[in-house]
């Protein structure tokens, strides 16, 4: 899926703006990126799935657990599953969220990018392969 800079988001701290995403890289604010990343009040960092790759091996792929650095100061927090929504996300996370009071959804890359743009104070971890 090719997706040009439709709209900007407006976050807590400033505006980022979502370009091209296809299998395998996402742009925001014009910079490619080729990993997953981390959204957080408008910041980007490379999401470090080291505290979940011991569990790659139950999900054939390394999930989502609540074990990584969660950007959990919003109110709202998207996981894009990847191109095909395969991004396992645990049940621990799920629990987390439910604690902590914040709104979980986990869709598709292109559909988190899409619902990322039409939300204000929303974090993100979005997934840019499979």
């Amino acid at each position: 899926m090719d997706r040009r800079t439709q709209r900007s988001v407006t976050r807590e701290d400033r505006v980022v703006e979502f370009g091209r995403y296809v299998f395998g890289s996402i742009e925001i604010d014009g910079v490619t990126y080729e990993h997953d990343v981390l959204i957080e009040s408008g910041r980007i960092r490379k999401r470090k799935k080291g505290p979940s790759k011991a569990l790659r091996g139950r999900y054939g792929h390394t999930p989502l657990t609540a074990a990584e650095d969660i950007p959990w100061s919003c109110s709202c927090l998207v996981v894009g599953s990847g191109a095909s929504g395969s991004l396992p996300v645990t049940d621990d996370v799920i629990a987390e969220a439910e604690r902590r009071g914040v709104e979980l959804i986990v869709m598709p890359t292109a559909e988190a990018i899409e619902q990322l743009r039409r939300s204000a104070k929303t974090n993100a971890i979005l997934h840019v392969t499979c």
